[in-house]
């Protein structure tokens, strides 16, 4: 793990355990199947939970992919609302400090919102504050209304303020969040994800799959997985799916995540005429399975990414893949 412990606690031997484990918070989203909360699932799966304590502070009161799981191993999930209203959000975040605390380090994924976090952390003194940055959003942000400009000029100054670790997936996840001259703070870093291969190990019975979807043998599957959400560019991605079945009648779009933009996107895909060519299986928890099994290409034209890891997994199982730069 890439965090130093702050406390006055000094470091055993790898071999001998803590007393009391080492109290993380990370703050997310919700814990659904996006690239950073699986990333964070690996790790709460193989990390010795007896010398480190994970919880996750999500925004919203819904039941996620992961939440059945995060709560067999031990960890919490704690709900934290009021994000568009920041005292109100302060208030609970303090509160939810001191119910479930105290903690050691507080990591937080939320991007640019994540200045206020930190801002929060070090107000209620918490040791070790972990920025994390996971996307590169420089290419839409730079074309934003000026609200938004000074918004993220704040946060991003409130993050090198309050800050005591940064972490990005990538060198322009780091350039976005953590600023071009990142490398010359000792206090920033690159972690590469890394992603389970034993999954794409497993054998596959394509006929079995193709039954599922109701898919025809002969049938040029196209695949793609990732939240129904404007950064994923699903209304190019069916208009790229139209052009290939003009030229392709037994092409098939496999469609896996959930989202708010997936009656709009159903409504499109009825538009073009594709409703039998595409197929919303929704979040799954057998990506490799399908990426082996029936997708014969995977495509990604994304908007922007830090590191798709769901790219990642396509090439662990040997697809071709088209994807945006």
């Amino acid at each position: 793990m890439p965090y130093k412990n702050s406390t006055d606690r000094s470091t055993p031997p790898e071999s001998t355990p803590l007393s009391k484990p080492i109290r993380i918070l990370h703050v997310v989203g919700g814990m659904d199947r996006g690239g950073a909360e699986t990333w964070l699932m690996h790790i709460l799966r193989n990390i010795d939970r007896q010398q480190f304590q994970m919880d996750f502070l999500v925004h919203t009161d819904q039941h996620y992919a992961y939440s059945d799981e995060v709560t067999s191993l031990g960890s919490k999930i704690i709900i934290c609302p009021g994000q568009s209203q920041p005292w109100l959000y302060a208030s609970n975040f303090k509160r939810i400090l001191q119910e479930h605390g105290p903690y050691d380090i507080v990591h937080t994924h939320l991007h640019h919102f994540s200045g206020f976090v930190l801002y929060l952390a070090k107000q209620a003194g918490i040791p070790v504050r972990v920025i994390h940055s996971h996307i590169d959003t420089s290419s839409i942000e730079s074309t934003a209304k000026w609200q938004r400009q000074i918004y993220t000029s704040l946060t991003k100054w409130l993050i090198d303020r309050n800050a005591t670790v940064g972490l990005a997936a990538s060198q322009m996840a780091a350039d976005d969040l953590l600023g071009l001259e990142w490398e010359n703070d000792s206090r920033w870093q690159l972690i590469y994800y890394g992603i389970d291969l034993s999954p794409f190990h497993e054998p596959v019975e394509r006929a079995e799959i193709i039954a599922e979807f109701n898919i025809p043998a002969d049938a040029l599957v196209i695949g793609h997985v990732g939240r129904f959400e404007s950064q994923k560019n699903h209304h190019f991605l069916i208009e790229v799916a139209a052009e290939i079945a003009k030229r392709e009648p037994n092409m098939r779009l496999l469609l896996l995540g959930i989202g708010s933009l997936r009656v709009e996107i159903e409504e499109k895909v009825a538009q073009f005429g594709l409703t039998d060519r595409v197929i919303f299986a929704g979040s799954r928890p057998d990506i490799p399975r399908l990426m082996k099994g029936v997708m014969d290409l995977f495509l990604f034209p994304s908007c922007y990414e830090g590191l798709g890891i769901v790219l990642v997994e396509a090439q662990a199982a040997g697809l071709p893949c088209v994807f945006s730069d």
